[in-house]
């Protein structure tokens, strides 16, 4: 069933099917990635049609019985004004650092927009780098884009023309310095998928993003769910 997978992912109006397999398989999956953790390349080449938004929503809740990315949406959206006000509050350079980004909320029209805000706000206020979650790159060429990329560990990326680009020419997933996910909506989806990914995959939480990924885990997705999942 996984080889004929390989093939179905190929053929065109054939959404349905892969979905039934991938939910017929997801015990075959899961024994695969607890018992054999294997790099992120070599699980895309042998489960490619999990690399879906679509996909990973399905994975994460078979695994969780939570859905992910209505959820998180939900949640940054409830807490958004509890967590402006808590970032006003703060006091010293993270202080100064969350006003900056509370006066982008602030003059902030667009929700994708304001949650990414939200989310770097977050970063900040648990002492660590939004730069470390989210990295931008304008005005590059390919191949330094490129090979910034081949040295990420773990990441979303945000491709732009010009700084005062509004518009991003590509959004992306990076995991052990490959792009899993192109072409993405906008950040706050990325940052999602990117939490539904460390459960897929069965990874932890990166040690410079610990109390982030911790926040969205206990607070926005109301999960006491580690990050491993034995079958």
């Amino acid at each position: 069933m996984r080889k004929a997978l390989l093939l179905d992912v190929r053929k065109r109006n054939n959404r349905e099917v892969v979905k039934l397999n991938m939910e017929k398989t997801f015990a075959l999956r899961r024994h695969e990635v607890v018992r054999d953790a294997p790099m992120v390349d070599d699980f895309m080449a042998r489960w490619p049609a999990l690399f879906e938004v679509s996909e990973i929503n399905a994975e994460f809740k078979r695994i969780t019985t939570v859905p992910l990315q209505s959820k998180f949406f939900f949640q940054v959206d409830l807490h958004s004004d509890n967590l402006t006000r808590l970032f006003q509050k703060r006091g010293g350079q993270l202080g100064e650092r969350l006003k900056r980004i509370t006066a982008q909320i602030a003059n902030c029209d667009d929700v994708d927009a304001g949650r990414e805000c939200i989310i770097k706000g977050v970063c900040v206020y648990m002492g660590e780098d939004p730069d470390n979650l989210l990295q931008e790159y304008v005005s590059l060429d390919q191949n330094t884009i490129n090979k910034a990329i081949e040295d990420t560990t773990v990441g979303i990326y945000v491709v732009k023309e010009h700084a005062s680009s509004d518009e991003a020419e590509d959004i992306g997933i990076v995991l052990e310095g490959i792009k899993v996910l192109q072409n993405l909506d906008n950040v706050a989806l990325g940052v999602a998928v990117l939490f539904g990914l460390m459960y897929v995959l069965n990874l932890s939480y990166p040690a410079d993003l610990r109390y982030t990924f911790e926040v969205i885990q206990k607070i926005w997705m109301e999960g006491n769910f580690p990050t491993e999942h034995l079958l």
